[in-house]
């Protein structure tokens, strides 16, 4: 028994120390990021989740996004997650749940470009005292989405270009989030994953009644 609890206590202070050791100065966010970015080019992940793997592609031209989830990735924050809100027509998201709090936010890097459509991967905010909408380091969702029609679309063409309104119409997406959050990067193998963790049961604030459980590592 003492050996067990001894172990436990030497893993959590581990875990502490990786965790404290991700943290950053707001005011040296910019500059240690970009470093790391330099220092660590990879765009590739795979989020292995109890109901089957996601593969994603992280851009390269949200580079703050980009180097902070690599850091998150190398860094172990993400070894043993849940996907703790999940929505059926909306998106899954996951991230948070050792309730690891950190100092900084990443700054927006929202672009027209990058569209809440199917696939998408995008980090989480607060919106209470954020003005700027800045990312949480450590939250992020896939979007699933939904379908656009009729008139649905017609409110979205004066805003979108004929390629974006024919992706919401065939592939769906949350166009109701662009530009508040960042995309970062896409699912390119698993949406059939996503879907089936968004059509769990849930209660409460959108909370799975199974625990869904996820890793992420590079691919």
């Amino acid at each position: 028994m003492k050996t067990l609890l001894y172990t436990l206590c030497i893993s959590l202070f581990i875990f502490s120390c990786k965790n404290a050791n991700l943290d950053i100065p707001q005011d040296q966010l910019e500059k240690v990021l970009s470093e790391y970015g330099q220092q660590n080019p990879e765009t590739k992940v795979v989020i292995h989740t109890s109901m089957g793997d996601i593969h994603a592609e992280l851009f390269k031209d949200t580079p703050l996004h980009r180097a902070n989830f690599i850091r998150m990735v190398k860094g172990g924050h993400f070894d043993d997650c849940t996907f703790y809100r999940v929505i059926s027509s909306f998106m899954i998201q996951g991230g948070d749940v050792k309730k690891v709090h950190y100092s900084f936010l990443i700054p927006r890097e929202t672009k027209p470009e990058y569209i809440h459509q199917y696939g998408s991967l995008a980090m989480a905010h607060y919106d209470e005292g954020n003005p700027n909408n800045n990312s949480s380091p450590s939250e992020f969702y896939i979007v699933r989405g939904r379908r656009f029609l009729n008139e649905d679309l017609d409110e979205l063409r004066s805003k979108y270009p004929p390629n974006q309104i024919e992706i919401f119409e065939k592939l769906g997406g949350a166009p109701n989030l662009d530009g508040r959050y960042t995309v970062f990067g896409r699912v390119t193998k698993g949406m059939e994953v996503v879907e089936k963790i968004s059509e769990v049961r849930t209660y409460g604030e959108d909370m799975p009644e199974q625990k869904i459980t996820f890793s992420v590592e590079l691919k």
